[in-house]
């Protein structure tokens, strides 16, 4: 079992009985080096714009599903108007609007994983008909053990 940054850093008790029980981590991945290895994206530029003012980070495979769109993409679909940018912002507001909706009704993400949906047109394929598409966020620390929210696809931990 290792042990992560992010489970030490926000309770320095808990983390001392853990590293009492298990020992020292083996291996201690953070969210920094997640971002810096393309495993996490960091979107929060984007998504303080959207009313979310905690950094947020998009799983490498939700980007690829849900805001990914190059000029051959395009190409292939016709004109679309689709943009990078564009999904973007679409995944940061639907993110704000979810966040807004579970605080009004008491629901807590850094208890258990929330989900959202948008509407996105696929990469693949040469269709154009958007389809709707779940994604999954969790509020978690960050290695510093400050609040961040990480968005995700539903299979995704």
């Amino acid at each position: 079992m290792t042990i992560t940054a992010t489970a030490t850093a926000t309770d320095p008790k808990a983390a001392a009985e853990l590293s009492d029980f298990y020992g020292e981590p083996v291996h201690v991945y953070t969210r920094e080096q997640a971002i810096a290895d393309g495993v996490l994206i960091d979107v929060s530029t984007v998504a303080r714009e959207a009313g979310i003012v905690w950094p947020v980070a998009m799983t490498s495979a939700a980007w690829s599903d849900c805001v990914a769109w190059t000029e051959q993409t395009e190409a292939r679909k016709g004109y679309t108007g689709q943009s990078e940018g564009g999904r973007l912002w679409d995944v940061c507001w639907m993110l704000s609007l979810a966040v807004r909706g579970a605080l009004r009704r008491g629901l807590d993400a850094s208890k258990q994983p929330l989900f959202y949906s948008l509407l996105r047109t696929p990469t693949a394929g040469r269709g154009v008909m958007p389809r709707k598409v779940q994604l999954k966020f969790i509020v978690g620390p960050d290695d510093e053990g400050r609040p961040c929210v990480t968005v995700m696809l539903p299979s995704e931990d």
